[in-house]
């Protein structure tokens, strides 16, 4: 007896990537020797490759407690049976495929896939292989300044600022600025997440050569080391840039309000949209350089990892505070916002609309998608980027999640 799996409601090896958020499996008998009746009682569990890599939990409906372990009857005609699987918080994978599903006739494995508990982590506390895979995809996506990069550099300059800043919108347009930018490393490496640079804590390995450079003294010139493929990094036409700490990058946080203090702005929107200036504008102008300025901030490669943080802090306040749903005046403003920032606005650059009150481009087209899910569609509202853990409705969610923040 063999039987197949489906992972995220494909066959397609792309789809095998899970977070702490529930993922669609299907299971089926493929090769029916052996079985003597019309079904077939299985236990689906999972395997870690090493001491260390992810794990799974399962559940047999959409609703109701995880475990280690469930049983299901599978016809022996070939019927698919539908179960969920998600990440055992908080321990995700390291690597591609270092967790496998397996199903079970007894003592007897039937058959296997493996996947990956894909999980945005903590800069500072990546393994070196991951921080490799990262570097040398993002290095890709810049092709020393000829690549698809290009067109995030372009969506993020002073003609499209008004569509970004200032306003409600400034965190749903990052989070999805932020996850095109994602997808389009997993293109590269699926393996790849994205890293948050947690600003308030000191990330001495961080501001290493080998990782997003090391800053001179003097001229605040990034220098790389040999091996690092960031070396090559261009924008706008010129190899390089600058980046001048304004504290300790060994030994100091940014000049920023901590965690604990950015969570509790407040529990309603209005009232925790002011991080857009502390810590994130702050985070930012605690170095000189492009990055401390937004015209040319996203030149610099930490701009994305910053803003991932940023966004990491509004998942961990929307857990705190239950507020995934769009219709709660509590999760985001129901006040009258410029264009791009109320909930029904489709997201520039997206949605491809260009003139009134738009930038006259609109660079880099519909949203990345993914073999994992469906959301949050090529041309995402502001009203989509709410329920990204799919809290609300599993069919929502956007195939990513970080270290510290469960699925709530």
């Amino acid at each position: 007896m063999k039987v197949e799996f489906e992972v995220n409601s494909t066959p397609n090896p792309l789809g095998r990537y899970l977070t702490w958020s529930p993922s669609p499996c299907r299971i089926r008998v493929s090769d029916p020797s052996g079985i003597s009746g019309n079904s077939v009682t299985l236990k689906i569990s999972s395997k870690t490759a090493g001491a260390t890599g992810g794990s799974l939990v399962f559940r047999k409906t959409t609703s109701g407690a995880f475990s280690a372990s469930i049983n299901l009857t599978v016809p022996k005609s070939g019927e698919s049976v539908p179960f969920q699987a998600a990440g055992k918080y908080p321990q995700a994978s390291n690597r591609d495929g270092d967790v496998q599903i397996e199903a079970h006739n007894g003592t007897t494995l039937v058959g296997s896939v493996p996947v990956m508990v894909r999980i945005r982590k903590n800069a500072n506390e990546l393994t070196a292989e991951e921080r490799e895979r990262f570097l040398s995809a993002f290095a890709q996506l810049n092709a020393k300044g000829l690549g698809r990069f290009t067109d995030f550099r372009e969506m993020h300059t002073s003609t499209s600022s008004p569509q970004a800043h200032g306003a409600a919108g400034f965190l749903p347009w990052h989070r999805i600025y932020i996850l095109d930018l994602e997808r389009e490393l997993q293109e590269i490496d699926p393996s790849v997440a994205l890293p948050y640079w947690r600003f308030d804590q000191p990330a001495p390995k961080l501001f290493k050569k080998n990782y997003l450079g090391e800053a001179d003294p003097v001229t605040g010139a990034v220098h790389f080391d040999s091996a690092n493929p960031l070396q090559f990094w261009t924008t706008d036409g010129v190899q390089g840039f600058m980046r001048r700490p304004r504290f300790n990058t060994n030994t100091q946080s940014a000049n920023v309000i901590d965690e604990t203090a950015t969570l509790n702005l407040g529990n309603d929107y209005d009232a925790f949209i002011d991080m857009e200036g502390d810590p994130h504008g702050y985070a930012h102008t605690s170095f000189m350089g492009p990055i401390s300025s937004v015209p040319t901030a996203a030149r610099d490669p930490l701009f994305f990892l910053l803003h991932c943080n940023v966004d990491r802090l509004w998942a961990k306040w929307q857990r705190k505070n239950d507020r995934y749903d769009p219709d709660s005046p509590e999760a985001y403003s129901t006040s009258p916002q410029p264009i791009n920032h109320n909930l029904t606005d489709s997201l520039w650059p997206w949605n491809g609309v260009t003139g009134s009150g738009r930038p006259p481009t609109a660079p880099g087209g519909a949203l990345a998608s993914s073999l994992a899910v469906s959301a949050p569609g090529p041309m995402p509202l502001v009203l989509n980027t709410l329920d990204y853990q799919g809290n609300l409705s599993n069919l929502d969610r956007f195939g990513y999640d970080y270290d510290d923040v469960e699925f709530a």
